[in-house]
């Protein structure tokens, strides 16, 4: 650690500061923890959560720029000082919570749990014949921290798994493809489909009724699971795939405006469930210990995981 007294602040936009700067506090008692006001006296790092461009503003010597999230896409649309690292969590509990809902989701649908609901709710007992897992090849979108431990937790319950990246990756149990080169094979050798890619301007829209189109090998059946993020989905392409029957389904976690608004047609489609960006959350003692290793590795000249790449924007 250096001679002086590292300064931290805290700014989280619709989140409770208080438990992190006590917590902050706690885990680096050689630290000054405040929560941020505008005109804040300089600090060395922060720990934010979408925070305002007057805030980025105001401490323009910040050294290293702490997200709570896995996400930093809200991050990357301020102007950050170039000195500043940007750091993401790199799991904090929440890979063991995705694993779990994409799995809960996948074998909802391929066990057909959503329709035995429907029947037990009408008072019907009612069979349906077992389908074959090699069916249901799933295509992992993105293969960081948390997409390989979906994509392994998945391959747990014997379902094929194809996993997607843009730079080549060999994860064993998973078939790997890489690049805009092979794409559109992993989309054709894939029925149900979990998008887990960052945010970019690359990847924006990139759940259209093209790529859609081309999943299970063009034909009908796919299914799609989303717990990335909203922007990623091309909101009015999804229902006419759904009606047509070309998609069997859709499980949402996140939207491009949320809350999802009232009388938005995801609400009621048949074919769709929602769930309010709920997947994975932040925990706070275990993301506060990992930011804690991470400020003081800094203050160390030690290497630090999560470092951002502003221009590839993970």
């Amino acid at each position: 650690m250096t001679s002086s007294r590292i300064r931290i602040l805290v700014c989280l936009t619709d989140n409770r500061p208080e438990p992190w700067i006590e917590g902050l506090r706690a885990a680096l008692p050689e630290a000054e923890v405040e929560n941020w006001a505008p005109g804040a006296a300089p600090a060395d790092h922060a720990v934010v959560w979408a925070p305002p461009q007057q805030f980025l503003d105001d401490q323009p010597g910040l050294r290293g720029l702490f997200n709570i999230g896995a996400g930093v896409d809200a991050l990357l649309k301020l102007r950050v000082p170039p000195q500043t690292q940007v750091v993401r969590l790199d799991d904090a509990g929440m890979s063991v919570q995705m694993a779990e809902y994409v799995c809960h989701t996948l074998i909802r649908h391929f066990r057909e749990f959503d329709l035995y609901e429907a029947e037990a709710r009408a008072g019907r007992w009612s069979y349906r014949k077992p389908r074959e897992r090699r069916d249901f090849t799933v295509g992992v979108m993105g293969l960081g921290v948390l997409g390989e431990r979906v994509a392994k937790a998945v391959a747990q319950f014997e379902f094929p798994v194809n996993g997607w990246s843009r730079s080549a990756k060999a994860i064993d149990g998973l078939r790997c493809f890489a690049g805009e080169a092979q794409f559109d094979d992993f989309l054709g050798a894939s029925r149900v489909l979990v998008n887990l890619l960052p945010l970019t301007s690359d990847t924006r829209g990139i759940l259209s009724r093209e790529t859609l189109l081309k999943l299970n090998g063009g034909r009908p059946g796919g299914y799609l699971i989303n717990v990335a993020r909203g922007a990623h989905l091309v909101d009015d392409d999804l229902i006419p795939l759904l009606d047509s029957g070309q998609l069997a389904g859709a499980t949402l976690d996140v939207f491009d405006v949320e809350p999802l608004p009232a009388g938005h047609p995801f609400w009621s489609h048949p074919k769709i469930t929602v769930t309010p960006h709920g997947s994975a959350r932040t925990e706070r003692e275990a993301s506060i210990a990992q930011i804690a290793g991470k400020i003081r590795a800094m203050e160390q000249g030690a290497p630090i995981a999560g470092v951002v790449d502003v221009e590839r924007g993970y």
